[in-house]
C-alpha cells in the first residue's frame, strides 16, 4: 500500500483534504493566454488510457463543488484503481487556463457496523445449518465451509478468481474486512500500483504538453507538491555502466 507515516498526514500536509481520502500529491500548470476545450482534453485522456488497457482502471466524470453547499460545480475527470484515485481538472482562469492533477488514496477503514453485519450473517448461517443438519454435524459443516471460504479469500487471484477479488475490494460491506484480514499483499500488487501511478501521471502530462503545443505554446511548467510521498517514491536516475569499446 502506498501510505505515508500517520504523523506526516496531520503535521506536515497543507494540501486541501479530499472528501473521502487523503491527497498524496498534487501538480498543476497555469498557462497564460490559452483557450481550449475541457471536454476534448478529458476525451483525449480517456482514449489514451483505454488504448493502454490498464488492468482494473475505472474512468468516470464527477462534479465537485467550487465552494460551499450552494456554490457552482466543476467537472473533474476521475481515474480509479482499487483505492487509488486521480482527479483531473482543466478549466479557464481569467484569461489563462490551468491543468490540475491530484493523486488520492481512499483509506480502508473497518467500521463497527461492518463487523456487526458479518457476525450476524455468520450466526444466521450457523443457526440454519444446525437446524437442518443437527448440532454437531451443523458445526462440522460450518467449520468446513468457513475453512473453504478463508482459503478462497486468501488465494482468490492465485485461483484465477480475479473478478471475485475486484468485486470484494469494491464491496462497501465486506471490502475493508477483505483487504485488512484476507487479501495478501504481494510484490506484484505493489508494483502494479506504482505502474498505474506512473502511467496515468505521464499520460496526463503528455496530453497537457500536446494541447498547449497545438496552440503554439512551447514551454510548460508543472509545479508539484507531494509531501506525503516523501523520498520513498521519488524517482532516482541511475547511470548504466559504460560498455567496453
Amino acid at each position: 500500500m502506498i501510505q505515508p507515516e500517520p504523523e506526516q498526514r496531520s503535521a506536515s500536509n497543507p494540501l486541501p483534504s479530499h472528501p473521502k481520502g487523503v491527497v498524496l500529491s498534487h501538480w498543476y500548470s497555469l498557462v497564460p493566454g490559452l483557450s481550449t476545450s475541457t471536454k476534448e482534453f478529458y476525451a483525449a485522456i480517456e482514449n489514451e488510457l483505454k488504448e493502454r488497457q490498464i488492468p482494473g482502471l475505472n474512468i468516470s466524470h464527477v462534479e465537485l463543488s467550487e465552494g460551499g453547499l450552494l456554490s457552482g460545480k466543476r467537472e473533474y475527470l476521475r481515474m480509479s484503481r482499487e483505492r487509488l484515485v486521480f482527479d483531473i481538472c482543466a478549466a479557464p482562469f481569467g484569461k489563462a487556463y490551468f491543468f490540475s492533477c491530484r493523486f488520492v488514496e481512499i483509506p480502508s477503514l473497518v467500521k463497527l457496523w461492518q463487523l456487526a453485519f458479518l457476525l450476524v450473517a455468520f450466526f444466521i448461517l450457523a443457526y440454519l445449518l444446525c437446524l437442518k443438519a443437527g448440532l454437531w454435524l451443523g458445526i462440522l459443516i460450518l467449520a468446513a465451509v468457513s475453512a473453504l471460504i478463508f482459503y478462497a479469500l486468501r488465494n482468490a487471484v492465485a485461483m484465477g478468481l480475479k473478478d471475485l477479488d475486484a468485486s470484494l475490494v469494491k464491496s462497501p460491506v465486506f471490502g475493508p474486512i477483505y483487504e485488512k484480514w484476507f487479501r495478501k499483499e504481494t510484490y506484484y500488487r505493489h508494483d502494479t500500483r506504482l505502474m498505474y501511478l506512473e502511467t496515468v501521471n505521464a499520460v496526463v502530462k503528455e496530453l497537457v504538453e500536446k494541447t498547449t503545443g497545438a496552440k503554439g505554446i512551447q514551454l510548460i511548467q508543472f509545479k508539484e507538491h507531494s509531501p506525503m510521498l516523501g523520498e520513498l517514491y521519488k524517482p532516482t536516475v541511475v547511470s548504466l555502466p559504460k560498455q567496453p569499446t
